[in-house]
């Protein structure tokens, strides 16, 4: 809810002035023990507060003044803080002469007085606002009236309040998520060998295969099983899919399915050239291509044309919720989901709540009464199940859940599944409800990567603070929380498990927004200009032009966040948004990297920054004034690639004073930090370095960034004439990836380098001449290490013995273009006992893969580009022969991607073991 995250972002500001090292203003004593007081009274107030507003439409009064109050005080601390760094950074630089200092301590006492008059009058708001709930607290705790609405209430509030309560899970249910996922499946088994049968027989001409049905009951999770169905990976050449949504674009649209049919990626390429390139790539093959939701059959008049028929049996699948759409589609034949039947609705229920343990014999009726109210909606049924998986397994609570449920008037399918869903939003934390509501933020259909999504909650400021834990370890637990609750779907997960990429469904995704325009916790702005309510604190654009923003902009004085994939923020009126924490108009998955108009002077006027990741022109320079970000969290500093030349960027010492940085990133920018100032200030918080270029790794430096986790280092100037620059790399004892490319010289620094035995992730691109052997001698001792990416270098005898006792955690391991390598042996499988994933690339020399990598029982993938034919058919070999052990059981899929003169090795494709033909 917003007032929530409100009163946790107000006690962040105030904690952050009280702990900085050198805070830019100072509140009165008095008034920051009624602010405290104030706030934790109102976050427990809100912990046990239900709302009596019963209308989904409708705000809570009491709720709508506290986050009033609360942006009230925000702004005047804020801009009391913004107005005294500016005159500090014009006293500094004027001629400080006796009249000028007078004139200036006159002004700051005028400006002091205001300050506290100001914030008194909010605090006397809160303290309002503290008693009515003081005295509400107490009327609801001494009555108890009979009225079948307070009842209902009263069941809410015993719902929340246990669904709030920690409970201790069992491991078999901990470890459960992912069988909860897959259990989707329940009840469609029967469609699935239908649709089976659609796609590897019947007609040879081209046909289009609709899956059709109301939001959440399973369209993609259908698909999702067809696509990966191993009787599918063995009929088709090629499989591709791609997710439509409502605002398509269809040249991106063109080039994933390029991409994911051939590699290529196509960037370069306009839309009419993608869409030949794509029909003469699949012209005479096989292939499957799923068209995740669609909403209109203008998408696929676009497209249709870069799809041909070459009578081979090949196939498109589309999920839509529109039921008209097969006629259009010109097809006869469509799969119309229907809702789970009582035995199959049960199933999921038990596998969601409970994954495998047994069910309890006194929650069953109570529980198939739940389910019943579910109406065999898969989505309802895992939302419901996720809840009450979180909670207490009590009779009591259950049945108050299935009044609830009970209570719901259903109007249409989707505003029913909504009601449903609400109730489990209902149902959430506090702390959780500002996370999960900033899901819509980002568009239909989005993937999220989760790295970005946690920068971002970090830096709007409603993420309760823990103590022993920081900011991103608790958005983290957040994060798995929501997932285990089925209301963040899991995209993909990284070599280590955690979830790399996620997405909300589009109901859910419906949800958020309704109650965001409720409680105005964002402003979407789509299209076209909108009204804008008064004082929005986060904006967030989404598909409009430089025109509409910039008509807006002024409505902005006072907010917040600004989220924008596009250009057209002009930061030359900075002081239209002079409180702004959180700007995001860059993000390396939208692909969307334009010129880049904006110059870092500009951008770091806007001194009340917590996050900024902007495109900035190539000729800006880094001003000193960076300092004046004094709570800086996250900077990420983009140029487009095709501007990146010889030009430097220089950053000013005055980085190295930043205390609150985080994450700091330089994108397609050559970046130089200068060596750091002799005033030793240690950068604490700062987790992430990347895209540095040339930095000297001396003991100075890694004394000041003694906490870094994630260090992306380019070295690529023959002039450093210094030593080893990174030689005090194994002093940082925190560090998990590390990333160095190395374009000239310093490969003999390699051959001395030690490696921290935190290291998780590594990736090092090298000179064609760095000998290997030695290297991976040291980095197969790392034990943490699950993942290596090696590229480039060559083995300089040729051969690459593994030890026993090396890469003990190692899960993915990728070679590219490593020269020399012809022989690789391996005396067992136990060498690499946790493998997961191998990647070769270009190693065009390598004799074969070890038969014993065949033999690790953790192995899920191989793959091989552009090597040469006796490694393929080394693979192959493995394949078979653990068909021949596992048969339909095996896990393990390899795809081989050969050129044209190896296009014989296409007899070698089984179930498991794909090959494709490039030119």
């Amino acid at each position: 809810m917003a007032a929530y995250g409100a009163l946790v972002s107000l006690m962040h500001i105030i904690d952050r002035l009280e702990n900085h090292p050198s805070p830019p203003i100072s509140i009165d004593k008095q008034q920051v023990e009624s602010l405290t007081q104030n706030v934790t009274f109102l976050q427990d107030f809100l912990d046990s507060y239900i709302s009596p507003v019963v209308d989904d439409h409708e705000a809570d009064s009491l709720e709508r003044r506290i986050a009033d109050a609360v942006y009230a005080a925000e702004d005047v601390i804020e801009s009391q803080i913004v107005l005294q760094i500016h005159n500090r950074s014009t006293i500094v630089g004027k001629m400080s002469s006796f009249i000028n200092l007078f004139r200036a301590r006159c002004k700051c006492a005028t400006i002091e007085d205001k300050f506290y008059h100001d914030l008194q009058q909010v605090i006397e708001e809160m303290n309002s606002i503290s008693t009515a709930a003081d005295q509400l607290q107490r009327k609801v705790s001494s009555t108890h009236a009979a009225s079948s609405s307070t009842v209902i209430k009263k069941d809410v509030l015993e719902i929340v309040a246990a669904a709030q309560l920690p409970r201790k899970v069992s491991s078999t249910h901990a470890a459960s998520s992912s069988s909860v996922k897959e259990s989707m499946m329940v009840g469609f088994k029967e469609v699935l060998l239908e649709v089976l049968d659609k796609l590897t027989g019947g007609q040879r001409s081209r046909q289009i295969i609709p899956i059709m049905g109301m939001g959440g009951i399973g369209k993609t999770t259908l698909a999702r099983h067809l696509f990966q169905h191993a009787l599918v990976k063995e009929h088709f050449d090629i499989r591709a899919w791609t997710t439509i949504s409502q605002t398509y674009n269809v040249r991106e649209t063109l080039r994933e399915v390029l991409f994911q049919a051939s590699g290529d990626s196509g960037s370069d390429l306009s839309e009419g050239e993608l869409g030949i390139k794509l029909y003469q790539y699949l012209w005479g093959r096989r292939y499957l291509i799923i068209m995740d939701d669609i909403w209109s059959i203008e998408v696929w008049d676009k497209i249709r044309s870069s799809f041909p028929d070459c009578n081979n049996g090949s196939r498109i699948i589309v999920t839509t919720r529109l039921s008209n759409l097969t006629s259009q589609f010109g097809e006869s034949y469509g799969v119309g989901m229907r809702f789970l039947d009582e035995a199959s609705s049960w199933d999921l229920f038990c596998k969601t709540v409970f994954g495998g343990e047994s069910f309890p014999h006194e929650l069953e009726y109570i529980g198939k009464k739940i389910v019943a109210n579910c109406k065999g909606l898969p989505l309802s049924i895992a939302t419901i199940g996720g809840l009450l998986a979180k909670t207490e397994r009590t009779r009591e609570y259950w049945v108050r859940i299935e009044q609830n449920l009970n209570s719901i008037v259903i109007t249409n399918n989707d505003e029913f599944c909504l009601k449903i869903l609400r109730l489990s939003y209902s149902c959430l934390p506090n702390y959780l409800k500002p996370c999960f509501l900033y899901m819509g933020v980002f568009e239909e259909d989005r993937r999220i990567r989760v790295s970005m999504l946690k920068k971002l909650w970090v830096s709007e400021g409603f993420l309760k603070p823990v103590s022993g834990k920081c900011l991103e370890t608790i958005a983290e637990e957040y994060l798995k929380e929501l997932v285990d609750r089925n209301l963040i779907l899991v995209d993909k997960l990284g070599v280590s498990g955690n979830v790399k990429f996620c997405k909300i469904h589009d109901l859910l995704r419906d949800l958020c927004l309704k109650e965001v325009e409720k409680e105005r916790f964002y402003h979407i702005i789509e299209k076209s200009p909108s009204v804008i309510y008064n004082k929005p604190h986060r904006v967030v654009f989404q598909n409009v032009g430089s025109r509409v923003i910039s008509e807006v902009l002024g409505s902005l004085s006072h907010a917040r966040s600004i989220i924008c994939d596009e250009e057209g923020i002009n930061f030359e009126r900075s002081h239209n948004f002079r409180l702004l924490r959180t700007f995001k108009e860059y993000d390396r998955d939208t692909r969307q990297l334009g010129s880049g108009d904006h110059f870092l002077g500009d951008v770091f006027q806007l001194v009340n920054s917590r996050h900024l990741a902007v495109r900035v022109n190539w000729k800006s320079k880094f001003p000193s004034s960076i300092n004046l970000l004094w709570n800086l969290y996250t900077l990420i500093v983009a140029q487009s690639s095709f501007e990146m030349s010889s030009h430097e960027v220089v950053a000013p010492i005055e980085i190295w004073k930043l205390h609150q940085l985080r994450h700091l990133q330089f994108v397609n920018a050559i970046m130089i930090l200068p060596d750091p100032p002799s005033e030793m200030v240690i950068m604490e918080n700062l987790q992430t370095l990347r895209g540095v270029h040339n930095l000297y790794l001396n003991e100075e430096v890694v004394q000041r960034i003694p906490n870094v986790q994630k260090l992306h280092l380019i070295y690529n100037s023959e002039d450093m004439e210094r030593a080893n620059c990174l030689s005090y790399l194994e002093c940082l004892s925190k560090l998990e990836n590390f990333y160095c490319s190395i374009y000239r010289g310093y490969d003999e620094y390699l051959q001395r380098i030690s490696f921290p035995h935190s290291l998780k992730k590594l990736n090092l691109s090298l000179n064609y001449y760095t000998e290997l052997e030695e290297i991976l001698e040291k980095i197969g001792w790392l034990p943490l290490l699950h993942k290596l990416v090696l590229q480039n270098g060559f083995f300089k005898t040729g051969k690459w013995d593994t030890i026993e006792g090396q890469f003990r955690s190692l899960k993915l391991l990728k070679l590219y273009r490593c020269k020399g390598l012809k022989n690789w042996t391996m005396a067992e499988s136990s060498h690499f006992p946790l493998l997961q994933e191998l990647r070769l690339q270009d190693l065009e020399e390598l004799e074969e893969i070890p038969s014993e990598v065949g033999e690790i029982a953790t192995l899920k993938s191989i793959y091989l580009e552009a090597c040469s034919a006796s490694a393929v058919e080394s693979a192959a070999k493995i394949v078979e022969e653990q068909e021949d052990l596992y048969g339909d059981q095996l896990d393990l899929h390899v795809r081989a991607i050969v050129r044209r003169e190896h296009e014989r090795l296409q007899s070698l494709a089984s179930p498991n073991f794909e090959v494709t033909v490039r030119d």
